[in-house]
C-alpha cells in the first residue's frame, strides 16, 4: 500500500471525543488533588519510615531520656514540618503567644462529630495547657488571676518537660524507667493522655513503631548530651 494510500485509511480524531478525554483527565487529576489534600486534613502525620523523623526540641539541656521521650510522643501526634504550630488536622497557627483555643471538628475515631482544641507540638487541648502551664510554665505572664501562658515553642517543649519529670503527676518515675528499658510500660503509662502512643482507642499507623523510634531519638539526645 502506497504512502498516500495509508494515509487516507486513517481515521479522523473527532473533535468532540478528544475534548471529552481532556475534561475527563482533568476532573481526575482534581478528584486525585482533592483525595490527597482530604487524607492530609485527616491526618497530619509525616510518615517516619519514608525518610523523615522527629525534630530537635526547640528546648535546650534537660534528661536526654524524657527529650528521647518528648520526641517519640511527636512522631505520633505532630510528624509535622512545623509541629509547634499545627493544630488537630493538620492547619497550621502562627500566633504562639497563647494556646490558640480553636475547636476543629473531629474526622475519625470514636469521637467523631465532636470538635477539638489540640494544638501544638504535644496537641495540648485548651484545658489541659492551662492546668500544665498554671502548674509547670517557667515564665507566666501577668497578675494574680489574670496569668497568661505563651505558647511559643520553648515553653511547649519546657510544660511537658516538667510535667514528664514530676513523679506525683504519674505516680512513677517515668525518668527511671526509661532508663530500665521499660519503655512499652511508660508508652501504655501515657497512652491515656496521648491515645496514638498505642494501647489506646486511637492508634494510628505509627504507634507500634514507637519503641524503636524512641531507640533512635534515644541515641540522638545521649550523642548531644556527650558532646
Amino acid at each position: 500500500m502506497s504512502r498516500s494510500a495509508r494515509s487516507r485509511t486513517r481515521k479522523k480524531i473527532n473533535p468532540l471525543k478528544l475534548l471529552r478525554l481532556v475534561s475527563l483527565s482533568v476532573i481526575a487529576i482534581l478528584l486525585l488533588n482533592e483525595f490527597r489534600e482530604q487524607i492530609q486534613r485527616r491526618s497530619p502525620l509525616v510518615p517516619f519510615f519514608n525518610g523523615y523523623e522527629p525534630q530537635p526540641l526547640v528546648m535546650t539541656g534537660g534528661d536526654p531520656y524524657i527529650r528521647a521521650l518528648m520526641r517519640t510522643i511527636t512522631a505520633s501526634e505532630s510528624n509535622v514540618e512545623r509541629p509547634y504550630n499545627v493544630l488537630y488536622g493538620g492547619k497550621y497557627v502562627s500566633d504562639l503567644s497563647k494556646h490558640p483555643q480553636q475547636c476543629v471538628p473531629i474526622v475519625t475515631g470514636p469521637n467523631v462529630g465532636n470538635c477539638t482544641t489540640a494544638a501544638g507540638r504535644y496537641q495540648f487541648l485548651n484545658t489541659t495547657w492551662y492546668e500544665k502551664a498554671e502548674k509547670y510554665h517557667p515564665s507566666p505572664s501577668g497578675l494574680l488571676w489574670w496569668k497568661s501562658y505563651s505558647f511559643e515553642p520553648e515553653y511547649q517543649d519546657r510544660v511537658i518537660y516538667a510535667w514528664l519529670k514530676d513523679p506525683q503527676a504519674w505516680g512513677v518515675n517515668i525518668s527511671q524507667l526509661l532508663k530500665e528499658g521499660k519503655v512499652e510500660e511508660v508508652l501504655r503509662l501515657l497512652s491515656g493522655t496521648w491515645t496514638s502512643l498505642g494501647y489506646g482507642i486511637e492508634t494510628n499507623s505509627m504507634s507500634p513503631h514507637l519503641p524503636k523510634i524512641y531507640e533512635k531519638m534515644l541515641r540522638q539526645e545521649l550523642g548531644h548530651h556527650i558532646s
